[in-house]
Parts: structure tokens; sequence; C-alpha cells
């Protein structure tokens, strides 16, 4: 009887069917998903003082859900982002169910109709040419590591790729030799893409694959740590701590950014943006699947330009002439 059908059996197609066969889904969104679903389902059983594998599908329903992520936000402190990639996760199963049980098609449909929330925009932060360039000049080009270091801030800071992406590089997705290099960052969610890489990281690249003896079209990875293995995330952000430390005595304002790797990114991001890249063509170059999720660079864009003019004392108010110094008058100019 549908109407009575446990989670359990529900559960397990999801992740052995839906997940991993349908949706070649990868083992980072198979774990993100299962920790959504685990976490909704202990708060369903304390809820209703049961079992975990006696709950039934129909208590699951929109109101049962809409209390878990009220819980999510206003007693575990969770941000609308995480709220989202939560519910994004239980919309996922139940389309699912939908697809399963014909029968609980209803149940599923109300649990669908919960909306995404709209987070507030934050300035996204990035970081000016010069800081960029500090960074990546700090580490010493004349020992192996600083090179090494030197090679994959510059990768990072031209290409805009995800962490994961810039160390799961190999040699053999690089093409360097082509009037205009490129290289194949493999993306989340297994989607590939392939980037133009600007000459001074081309060069940089040339000379790394050399200096450890590594052809073109090997298989190896190209940025790789003391015992000769694969660059891992924290041996990644440890290389840019590294590089702030040394950067931040020619430039301050670096003490006050959060910086990890990833700000290499927003702060290209940014730039191509400024530069007037249309929205669609940075899709595809950072590899977002939507366009939305770019969109994010714009609206922090345009925040940047109004808290600037809020800076400088520009209200609005008709009556006052207002005259402008020439950082505002560029300011306005960029709108």
């Amino acid at each position: 009887m549908s109407e009575h059908l446990l989670l359990a059996p529900l559960l397990e197609s999801y992740f052995r069917r839906r997940l991993t066969k349908q949706r070649n889904a990868t083992p980072a969104t198979i774990a993100s998903y299962r920790d959504a679903l685990r976490m909704l389902i202990l708060f369903a059983a304390t809820r209703l003082r049961k079992k975990p594998a006696a709950l039934m599908l129909e208590e699951l329903d929109r109101d049962l859900i809409l209390a878990f992520l009220d819980e999510l936000e206003e007693k575990r402190n969770n941000t609308i982002a995480t709220r989202n990639a939560r519910l994004a996760a239980i919309r996922s199963f139940f389309h699912h169910v939908a697809a399963a049980d014909p029968a609980s098609f209803g149940v599923a449909q109300r649990v669908l109709t919960i909306p995404i929330k709209r987070a507030h925009i934050e300035v996204t932060h990035h970081l000016i040419k010069a800081e960029v360039d500090a960074l990546i000049e700090a580490p010493n080009p004349r020992t192996p590591r600083g090179r090494r270091d030197r090679t994959f801030l510059l990768f990072l800071a031209r290409t805009g790729a995800r962490v994961s992406e810039a160390t799961g590089v190999n040699a053999n997705d690089l093409q360097l030799e082509r009037p205009h290099p490129q290289v194949l960052l493999r993306g989340k969610g297994r989607r590939d893409r392939v980037i133009p890489i600007p000459q001074d990281l081309a060069r940089a690249l040339t000379a790394l694959l050399a200096e450890h003896a590594i052809a073109n079209h090997e298989p190896r990875p190209i940025f790789v740590g003391a015992r000769n293995e694969r660059l891992t995330r924290f041996g990644a952000t440890h290389i840019v701590r590294r590089a702030v430390a040394q950067a931040v005595t020619i430039r301050p304002a670096l003490a006050q950014k959060p910086i990890s790797p990833h700000i290499f990114r927003h702060s290209l991001a940014m730039k191509l943006l400024q530069s007037g890249v249309d929205l669609l063509t940075i899709q595809a170059w950072l590899g977002h699947a939507q366009v939305a999720t770019t969109h994010r660079y714009a609206a922090a864009d345009v925040e940047m330009m109004r808290k600037g003019l809020e800076k400088a004392g520009v209200a609005g108010d008709l009556g006052v002439r207002f005259r402008p110094n020439d950082a505002v008058l560029q300011l306005l100019n960029s709108i």
C-alpha cells in the first residue's frame, strides 16, 4: 500500500539506482545528499518519536520538511545557501519517489513545491591585480618548491580553476604546443571543459614539465608534493597560506581578506566581468552548471558600486548637485 510505504526501500533504490547508475553522480554529490537525507530522517524520527527504520513516506510531508529547514537556519545557524543545498537533496529524492511510486505522486508533489530561499547578496571577496601578482611572485623562484608554487598560483589565477580541478590536471590534459595553448579541466559533476591559457602560464608549465622530466602527453600529475605524489587540497591551501605570509609585507591589505585557493577563482570572475565579458562566457569558463551561479558575480559587482556610491555620499537627492572626485567619476563611468 503506497500510502504506508516504508522509507528504507525507496532510499536504497534512490542511492543505488537513481544517483549512482542513472544520474552518474560523483562520490561528493552522493555523500552530500546522503548527509542531508540522514539529517532529515533523524529530525523526523525525533519529532515523531519513532525509530528511523519505522518511518513512512507520507510522514515526511511538506510541513515536517519546512520545520526541518527552519531548524537548520534557526538552531543550527546554517546559511541560506546550506539550507538550499539540503533542500536540493530532498527534492532530488522526492523526484525519485514520484517516478518510482506513482501512487505517491501527491506526497512528492507537495514537497517539490517548497521554494528555494533567496539569499541576501553579499560582496564576493576577491583580489585586485596587484594583490594577485604579489601572491604569485612571493615564492622563491630559485628553489624547486618555489617554482612549483609560483606555477600553481599562476595556474589558479589565470584559469579560475577549482582546487580539485587544478590538482587533478595531468600533463596529457595540456596542449601547450598549439598557437593558442589550452587545458582540459575536469569539473564538478563530471562536467569537463577546455579553457585557454595565456602565454605566461604556458611558459611556466612548460618549464615545470621539463624540470620534472614529464612528457607533454603523459597521464602524470603536473603539480606534486614532496613525495612526488599528486598535490592534495591541503597542500594547495598550504601553498596559498605560505604565499600570503610572504606577500603581506608588500600588500598589508591581504591580512584583512579571507584568502584561500578559491579566491583566485572569484578574482578572475570579477576581472572578466569588469572587462565586459558576458555572463554566458564566464559561465562556460568557470564550469557553472547554471548561469544563476555566475550571476552572483554581477550582483556582487553592482553591490560594490552601490556601496561605493553610498560611501561617496550619493543619496539620490536630486536637489543637490554632486561633484564627484576622480575616483568616484571612474566608478560612475563603470556602471
